[in-house]
């Protein structure tokens, strides 16, 4: 009976230590220095199963090439334009925060509302594709439950 008792207040104590880690914001993880566009491509997608990107595709080699496939956004107006309607798809979904806005990037941290974890989502015009190109990725864990696949399906639901 003592072990059971220990048991669960070793449970109860850790599950109060991460729901108390997560208020304070030590699960945001730390913004990526290496966002935005380096000739024509954002971002590789991350090392592990918790990201998408349009632009997989132009890293043959990468291990999580097949899982981060996601197919870009279209150009509904012109790409300027484009980016405004995501921008305000975006502000109004919960946890949305931009963080950059330009006529063809824009720069989206999304956050959980109890852990707190924070996934960043660039979209960019590319003029000579016409299309608009999509990363999103979580900061931290090893595999994000395909939250981000589907926050980008959301997102191309309200665009069309």
């Amino acid at each position: 009976m003592a072990i059971l008792k220990t048991t669960l207040l070793v449970i109860v104590l850790l599950a109060l230590a991460i729901a108390l880690s997560a208020q304070l914001g030590l699960l945001r993880g730390r913004m990526p220095a290496d966002l935005g566009t380096r000739d024509g491509r954002l971002k590789p997608p991350s090392m592990t199963p918790n990201s998408v990107s349009s632009q997989a595709g132009l890293y043959p080699d990468h291990p999580q090439r097949a899982y981060a496939t996601i197919a870009p956004l279209p150009v509904v107006d012109g790409g300027p334009q484009t980016l405004e309607r995501i921008r305000r798809i975006v502000e109004a979904m919960d946890g949305a925060k931009v963080v950059k806005s330009d006529p063809g990037y824009l720069y989206v941290q999304f956050t959980t509302r109890w852990m707190k974890f924070v996934d960043d989502c660039e979209f960019w015009f590319d003029p000579r594709a016409g299309v608009i190109h999509v990363r999103s990725a979580s900061r931290l864990g090893l595999k994000d439950l395909g939250v981000n696949r589907a926050r980008v399906e959301a997102i191309r639901a309200r665009l069309v």
